[in-house]
């Protein structure tokens, strides 16, 4: 099989680390932190190496000879990174989330077309995961315009503690951006934007509902640039529990995600804020992904309605969050490594594959892709 790498031996590094080996290639897992690379290298029993995921040279020598490149590295290194991918010749993925840094390295595109190699950022739960399926719900519809597009996500501890009900699954940097950033939507076939932290609806959820949705940044991709023109209405919404997102809205009226230190305390608001959260927030306990993605539109007259579903929990070994962030994005690595997608250039993961060819990729992970439609209204 082939030579990969994961950049990156935390959380999401490490079971992405697992599900190449599991399917056979050769893997390497570098990471800055030489024990902790180590660590993982030899519970998986896998090569090992560190490196400065921030010095292009160096990623650009680690990357030669290998198949595909599978980033698990904070969002800033990634158009550092995905540079030294197309000069190594490798295919690239990463985890993305952070709009800016995507538009750079989508700039990649040329010259990965000329190297031969797959760019692809935005290859996590959302976005990635969740936005193939949305697309697969549109194209499930056919031809023709759609009324509307709607991705609900939320990684949940199993059993929620405090008023916030909420453990940390990734860095509380990434969880304020994501509630501090616009988010991306379609309103009436245009693209627009809207703020975090609005648009509160309630989710019945069996098992785990009611749940409250709002929306976030980031987690709509290239789905409402993808689909301006065709797509009347899209939108992408965060699930928590009851209660969560208004506390965080409070504390951003209160001024607590300003990034200066405006009253000259020593340190701005967000620091205050990002080490409280790190300090107090419970980490690691059991917990839950729930995803839906569906599109609705009029075909002949009658509504149509397609979509997925999505529960996920954790292993044992795994969360549920690391499981369903880094396997997608594995399977998608195997597809590039083994010839089973042909293609090259620099796009976001819903616009490389199609669900169709990567769900059944899926096999042996333990991820279950179902089949969902919301309910008809109640008249």
């Amino acid at each position: 099989m082939s030579r990969m790498i994961v950049l990156g031996a935390g959380i999401v590094g490490r079971a992405a680390a697992w599900d190449l080996a599991r399917r056979g290639h050769e893997v390497l897992v570098a990471d800055a932190d030489s024990g902790t690379a180590a660590a993982v290298g030899t519970e998986l029993d896998v090569a090992h190496t560190t490196v400065d995921a921030g010095d292009g040279l160096a990623l650009t020598g680690l990357f030669e000879g290998s198949s595909v490149v599978v980033s698990a590295v904070p969002y800033g290194y990634g158009k550092v990174a995905a540079a030294a991918a197309v000069t190594a010749g490798c295919h690239y993925l990463d985890f993305g989330g952070n709009p800016a840094v995507v538009a750079e390295q989508v700039l990649l595109d040329g010259r990965a077309r000329e190297a031969g190699v797959a760019i692809v950022p935005d290859c996590g739960l959302a976005p990635g995961f969740a936005n193939v399926l949305a697309v697969g719900a549109v194209e499930a519809l056919g031809p023709g315009p759609v009324e509307s597009v709607h991705l609900r996500v939320g990684g949940l501890p199993v059993d929620p503690q405090g008023s916030l009900q909420y453990q940390l699954a990734f860095s509380p940097g990434g969880l304020i951006n994501e509630y501090a950033e616009p988010c991306e939507v379609l309103r009436h076939g245009r693209y627009a934007v809207r703020e975090p932290l609005t648009g509160f609806e309630e989710v019945e959820w069996p098992g785990w509902g009611p749940l409250e949705a709002f929306h976030t940044a980031g987690g709509s991709s290239s789905l409402a640039r993808m689909y301006q023109g065709r797509v009347t209405h899209l939108d992408y919404k965060t699930l928590r529990y009851p209660g969560h997102g208004r506390i965080f809205k409070a504390m951003a009226e209160l001024g607590l995600f300003e990034d200066d230190d405006a009253a000259g305390a020593g340190a701005s608001p967000r620091a205050v804020l990002l080490a409280a959260l790190a300090d107090h927030l419970p980490r690691g306990g059991a917990d839950i992904v729930l995803v839906r993605c569906w599109a609705a539109a009029d075909r002949e007259g009658e509504r149509a309605v397609a979509g997925y579903q999505v529960e996920d929990r954790h292993d044992g070994r795994f969360s549920a969050m690391a499981r369903t962030t880094a396997w997608p994005a594995t399977a998608l690595a195997h597809l590039l490594a083994t010839g089973g997608l042909e293609t090259a250039g620099a796009a976001t993961m819903d616009a490389t594959v199609e669900a169709a060819l990567l769900l059944p990729e899926l096999d042996g992970t333990g991820i279950i892709v179902e089949e969902w439609a919301p309910p008809p209204a109640r008249s």
